[in-house]
């Protein structure tokens, strides 16, 4: 009994110090793998407040390190990531650096201009993104490898964990619905991380006339799409937390409907409602705040349905699940006005809203897709950089 107790601590101990030994590390703390690329270069990044290398962020680790950095982009939400979502971002300078911003959100133009282009050598791309297709930063990240592929400069982009990387769910985007929440063919959930994506990018030809991108991806260490990350920063306003973004493919969907799914509030994509809903005493009212300044159904009571206690492991198993919508759209009785033409941008094909009228539960609709996941799983393997 002794001898086999310790034994169990001698496991225990090797197994413990094994974990300690495997600490996941970013793209952006691999500083061996990219500063040798950019040395005697015009530096530009693309890159938001989630753009961390421990402690430090990335802009301020370039300097500090004496690297050549002329200039920063910035995605939705801005670079300081407070602006609300779809919001005009101007371009600004960086207060701490001096460094110039350059708005590539609400600008106007959805590319940098050639003048833009002429001011650096390489770019290197480091954003936090969440795995969904309708989440905006890989549309910003495809676009600026068509820049750098179109001008002939080089692109870095330094891998992060995706939150939602542990499956793969949902229509593959119809490309006639092709629009900034909706830019490739690919799944509502795509379990890929950004650098992963950007590999199958190049590798399908999905850039414009063919183009390919002389790019670089700086890989995470120690992760694999099971890996559960906890994000030490929001990557946007209105997904505070982790079990915001685990819910965020499902009730996202609401955004393309009439009701609020919680911005305004201090648990936005978390809850659902509208001022008309019945049978719920639960309820919440928008108010503007920083990050949702005009939301949805704006000052008036909502009653709905909180999700904040779901268990993560049961919003994780139900995947992309258009439960939720279907409660709310059969509850409020509205028929086809409980639809905006936004959804079909969001959901990327038209039969989800035609299933939905039609009385077609969440499962037999989920059985539309499932080929066309299958299928692109097969699609996406020779990208794929951590085990699955």
């Amino acid at each position: 009994m002794k001898r086999t107790l310790f034994f169990l601590l001698i496991l225990i101990s090797v197994t413990l110090s094994a974990q300690q030994g495997c600490k996941l590390k970013v793209g952006a703390e691999r500083i061996d793998r990219y500063f040798p690329l950019l040395t005697g270069k015009r530096v530009a990044v693309m890159t938001n407040q989630t753009g961390m290398a421990g402690d430090e962020h990335l802009v301020d680790l370039l300097l500090r390190h004496r690297h050549n950095l002329v200039g920063i982009f910035s995605p939705e939400h801005g670079f300081r990531g407070t602006a609300d979502a779809g919001e005009h971002v101007s371009s600004s300078v960086d207060e701490k650096s001096g460094t110039p911003i350059w708005s590539l959100y609400g600008s106007g133009s959805s590319k940098p201009t050639a003048e833009r282009m002429q001011a650096f050598d390489i770019l290197v791309f480091d954003l936090q993104d969440v795995g969904l297709r309708f989440y905006t930063y890989y549309a910003s990240m495809a676009r600026l490898m068509d820049a750098c592929a179109e001008h002939g400069k080089q692109m870095i982009v330094l891998d992060r964990p995706n939150p939602n990387g542990m499956y793969v769910d949902g229509p593959i985007l119809d490309m006639k619905h092709k629009s900034g929440v909706g830019w490739l063919p690919i799944p509502v959930v795509h379990g890929m991380t950004l650098g992963e994506l950007a590999l199958m990018i190049n590798g399908e030809g999905w850039l414009p006339e063919k183009r390919v991108c002389d790019l670089t991806v700086v890989p995470c260490e120690n992760y694999t799409h099971q890996t559960r990350y906890n994000l030490p920063i929001a990557p946007s306003p209105n997904l505070p937390n982790n079990h915001a973004i685990y819910l965020y493919p499902s009730t996202c969907l609401f955004e393309g409907t009439a009701m609020s799914l919680g911005r305004g509030t201090p648990y936005p994509f978390e809850v659902y409602g509208h001022p008309d809903y019945r049978g719920s005493d639960f309820s919440f009212t928008p108010r503007s705040v920083p990050g949702a300044k005009n939301p949805p159904l704006l000052n008036k009571k909502c009653y709905g349905v909180d999700l904040r206690e779901l268990p993560d492991e049961e919003i994780i198993a139900g995947g992309f699940d258009l439960t939720y919508l279907i409660d709310a759209y059969r509850n409020l009785g509205m028929g086809d006005r409980f639809f905006t033409p936004f959804f079909e941008k969001l959901v990327g094909v038209d039969y989800i809203r035609q299933d939905i009228l039609a009385g077609k539960t969440a499962e037999e609709i989920k059985k539309r897709w499932r080929c066309d996941v299958e299928q692109f799983k097969q699609q996406r393997k020779p990208y794929l950089l951590y085990e699955e």
